[in-house]
């Protein structure tokens, strides 16, 4: 049992490109490694693998996926070879039992993942398992499976979460600059003010996200904000949660991460 909770991290983690380049959000990334307590391991929670069922990564040596398309090669030729976790992997089945959970030998880590782990922790030494996110299942069990999962924080084990909660590619302005849709900043805003906000899923406005009139605009698929439920959910009473960075991406795109503990 370690004596220290582990925090829990949602990371906005954007384009790929973040994986070549250096900006203030890669900077972030950064510090937490060099700053936050050091894990024994990492549950990484990714927008990239929407399945249906849940499935934990449970390989001993997981492979680095690549799932984008018309980048430079030098991102193609990158590598996070992270060492897995089947001991984990196994922990985290027990701890959710008796719901369902399929110890996966083929996945690996998706780009949502490791594009921010290789900063943060760009030695690779750290084990690293990665549990999907059920398609098939409403907003209120994802946050309900992040409070099943917050006793593995004791356990000396940090959850990073990764996704965007404004993302929405079909509206993007490849163009760049500063012009963000007002329904995207609108949604980023509601956000930000509901993250310290400690209810029941029924009840968390954040789990209920569709409500907001921007919510449908800034996720017209919700696999990229559902990561962010998981951190709510793993937050224990009273625990402090803070947003340590934010910002708006080529108009469409909330780059807020949400760290608690």
């Amino acid at each position: 049992m370690s004596p220290l909770r582990m925090p829990a991290l949602f990371l906005g983690h954007g384009s790929p490109m973040n994986v070549l380049e250096e900006n203030r959000y890669t900077a972030f990334w950064r510090k937490a490694g060099k700053t936050l307590p050091r894990p024994r391991a990492i549950l990484t929670i990714s927008a990239h693998w929407y399945t249906r069922g849940t499935l934990v990564t449970a390989m001993a040596s997981p492979r680095t996926i690549h799932d984008f398309g018309g980048f430079p090669q030098a991102l193609f030729d990158t590598r996070y070879p992270a060492p897995g976790s089947p001991k984990l992997a196994e922990e985290i089945a027990e701890l959710l039992a008796p719901m369902p959970v399929q110890l996966d030998q083929e996945w690996g880590l998706d780009h949502g993942a490791w594009s921010v782990l290789i900063k943060m922790y760009p030695e690779a030494d750290i084990p690293v398992v990665q549990l999907s996110v059920d398609k098939t299942k409403p907003t209120a069990w994802h946050f309900e499976l992040g409070r099943k999962l917050a006793i593995l924080r004791d356990q000396g084990v940090m959850i990073v979460a990764s996704g965007n909660v404004v993302h929405n590619l079909r509206m993007v302005r490849w163009g760049g600059g500063d012009d963000v849709y007002p329904w995207a900043n609108s949604f980023n805003q509601f956000v930000r003010d509901n993250i310290d906000v400690q209810s029941h899923a029924e009840t968390h406005p954040l789990v209920n996200f569709m409500q907001h009139e921007g919510a449908t605009l800034s996720n017209p698929t919700p696999e990229h904000y559902l990561p962010l439920l998981y951190v709510l959910g793993a937050r224990q009473p009273d625990e402090p949660i803070t947003i340590p960075i934010d910002g708006m991406e080529l108009g469409a795109i909330s780059m807020l991460s949400v760290q608690v503990g």
